[in-house]
């Protein structure tokens, strides 16, 4: 059995080493893991960046990957406590993103502004107990190669959006995308498909 099992199995040794990587009610690491841990745990590609103002709240159990040459813009805020966040190469996250794991994120990827991807979500069965204090589970997101994600959408837990979609501005993603495709809306909906045989865009008619 490996440390990280030993650790899982033992439910003190699992609280104290939380506690010391995590303060109290906190979901971000504490000082020493983000200087120290972090920088040896996780991997950044050549011409990556992240700028001064990302709250980047990754702890050493779970993944971070930002591909070569991609960018976290300011006021973002990336979190694996849950789960692995994977971000390919020539990625854009733009201004005010918020990623929360398990998500993965293809290649030449685009989101713009203030966007949820959360692959999280709270347990609210048992009505004796606050919502927050219930489990939570999770369920990966996948953001294929080539997308684009207008501002201000939500992209929810177990979506896989395909290659070369779109998903258009304040649409509320709630299942799978197909690859070449346009959705919007909330709930989002199909509106265009790529049709190989005409090469055109083609609106999807209502059924």
């Amino acid at each position: 059995m490996g440390l990280k099992e030993k650790i899982k199995s033992n439910q003190r040794l699992k609280k104290l080493v939380i506690w010391m990587i995590t303060p109290k009610n906190q979901a971000r690491p504490r000082k020493w893991v983000s200087l120290f841990v972090n920088p040896f745990k996780h991997s950044r590609g050549r011409g990556s960046l992240v700028r001064s103002r990302v709250r980047l709240d990754v702890m050493p159990y779970n993944n971070f990957v930002l591909g070569a040459n991609s960018t976290i813009e300011d006021f973002s805020t990336i979190n694996n406590g849950v789960g692995d966040i994977i971000i390919g190469k020539r990625v854009r996250i733009g201004l005010g993103n918020t990623l929360i794991g398990p998500v993965t994120v293809g290649n030449n990827v685009i989101f713009a502004q203030n966007i949820v991807a959360s692959g999280l979500n709270h347990g609210y069965e048992d009505i004796d107990k606050p919502i927050m204090d219930q489990p939570v589970t999770t369920d990966p997101i996948l953001i294929e190669d080539e997308v684009w994600i207008g501002a201000n959408a939500v992209i929810t837990a177990g979506v896989t959006v395909g290659k070369h979609s779109i998903v258009a501005a304040g649409c509320v993603v709630v299942k799978d995308v197909p690859p070449y495709s346009i959705v919007g809306g909330n709930p989002g909906r199909l509106l265009k498909q790529y049709n190989s045989e005409t090469k055109q865009w083609e609106r999807v008619t209502k059924k």
